[in-house]
């Protein structure tokens, strides 16, 4: 027989513990894109070269060619073209489409400046016309150099080379 079980205490019960399975693998990693798609990476950090620059003095110089034209016209351009166009042909190929865009039009806008006080007064809307489009790509063309992509500027005469 079996001997009693002392009060405030519950009977022992042989304990049945199952097979425990063996832990699966890890999912695979999805296949690439096909066809070039981006995937998210890890985030970066730090003095890092943005993407079309080999390093990011490059990424300034081609800023300084698009949006200093704003303030200075073909001066800034054609002072990154000096500086930094015989050392990266990134730089290079950003002045010289700056260059060449602020030229035509700056061209162009002294025509329309003179078109307006030769007729008057009626066209003096001209070269007022001729400022605003040469902002506006100038700002389109800073903003696909920040990209890391060469802006080839519309309506634009290539006189350098």
């Amino acid at each position: 027989m079996s001997e009693p079980t002392p009060p405030g205490s519950a009977p022992q019960e042989p304990s049945f513990q199952p097979p425990v399975a063996p832990p699966s693998p890890p999912p695979a990693a999805p296949p690439p894109p096909v066809g070039g798609g981006y995937s998210a990476g890890p985030p970066i950090s730090g003095n890092v070269a943005p993407a079309g620059y080999a390093n990011s003095d490059e990424k300034t110089w081609a800023l300084l060619a698009h949006f200093g034209a704003i303030l200075v016209g073909f001066i800034a351009p054609l002072i990154a073209y000096l500086v930094k166009g015989q050392e990266s042909p990134t730089v290079k190929a950003h002045a010289l489409e700056a260059l060449n865009f602020q030229i035509t039009w700056g061209a162009a806008t002294i025509i329309a400046s003179i078109l307006g006080v030769c007729s008057f007064g009626i066209l003096f809307f001209l070269p007022f016309c001729t400022l605003a489009v040469a902002i506006i790509f100038a700002i389109i063309g800073g903003m696909k150099a920040n990209e890391g992509v060469v802006y080839h500027y519309p309506m634009s005469i290539r006189l350098v080379k």
